[in-house]
Order: C-alpha cells, then sequence, then structure tokens
C-alpha cells in the first residue's frame, strides 16, 4: 500500500530531509525541523505521487488518500488539543 500522507509535529516527524523529492522541499524541512526538536505545530504533508496519482486516474484522488488525511487531522488534534 502507498503511503500518501506523513505528519509531523510534537518533536517527531514520519518524513526526514531526504525525502524531498518525496515530501516536496518545505514538507522535508518542516519534517527535519520536527525531527530536530524545533517547534514547528503540527501538520501534515501530502506526497508528490499523489498529484501523479491524480492526472494518471482521470482526475481523481488515489484510494485511501482521504483516510489518510483524516488520520493526519485527528493526529494534529491529539498534539493541539483541538479538533478540526
Amino acid at each position: 500500500m502507498t503511503k500518501w500522507v506523513y505528519t509531523f509535529g510534537d518533536g517527531r516527524a514520519e518524513g526526514t530531509a531526504e525525502m524531498k523529492s518525496l515530501l516536496g522541499g518545505k514538507g522535508a524541512n518542516l519534517a527535519e525541523m520536527s525531527n530536530l526538536g524545533i517547534p514547528v505545530p503540527p501538520g501534515f504533508t501530502i506526497t508528490t505521487e499523489v498529484c501523479s496519482a491524480f492526472y494518471a486516474g482521470g482526475s481523481a484522488y488515489p484510494a485511501g488518500l482521504a483516510e489518510e488525511v483524516d488520520a493526519a487531522l485527528a493526529h494534529m488534534g491529539r498534539i493541539s488539543g483541538k479538533t478540526f
């Protein structure tokens, strides 16, 4: 199964700076800052592969993306104490 969403925040991240081609420059840098313990607000990055899958799939989002975004929003909520 392809992973479409990578979370970061609270001093941890699923991604790293080496994942720039997958997470984009900003996503990889936010992940790296979080991994280094630099305080960044919790968030998530949708991978660059989603764009390719969207166009390859006839302008449809890939299966499982919505569920991963929902899980990432819930993760952000747990860290921040807010609901989205």
